[in-house]
């Protein structure tokens, strides 16, 4: 897959510790940097480039991970959850079609973020009963009530 990847100042030793780790997967990185110390631009590089769908999917860090969350989120098409365990890193995939994962680097361990990552990756969304309905009304509200960024 083709990996976007961005961060704020503060998570760059992070970040190339993870893109490391997700290249060693066999994935194509690519970094959108981290020299901006508002993090929502960097993040909505990304949620744009992964909208667009240039990529496959992509992954943000910040100190916890929740600002670039919702900065992601604010992008048509872009839908970014912000995780802290395996499980909702699968479920992020499998059960809500999330395009974009999010990480603090000052509350994930190094071990644990590539546990992340990898879960997160090893998925892939198929639409289902279960969930398909739920993905559905998501998308169809933000058509019908969202302008792009």
């Amino acid at each position: 897959m083709k990996i976007a990847v961005g961060c704020d100042p503060n998570a760059e030793a992070y970040k190339q510790e993870m893109i490391e780790f997700i290249k060693s997967l066999g994935h194509e990185v690519t970094d959108f940097g981290s020299d901006d110390v508002i993090y929502a631009h960097v993040a909505i590089r990304v949620a744009e480039a992964v909208a667009a769908k240039e990529y496959d999917r992509g992954i943000l860090f910040c100190g916890t991970g929740i600002g670039v969350m919702l900065a992601a989120n604010k992008v048509k098409g872009a839908y970014a959850a912000n995780i802290n365990n395996v499980y909702s890193a699968q479920r992020a995939c499998l059960s809500n079609n999330c395009n974009i994962i999010t990480l603090g680097s000052q509350v994930t361990g190094d071990m644990l973020g590539k546990e992340l990552i990898e879960a997160y990756l090893d998925c892939n969304y198929v639409y289902n009963e279960r969930s398909g309905k739920k993905v559905d009304a998501i998308v169809d509200y933000e058509q019908q009530h969202c302008n792009a960024v």
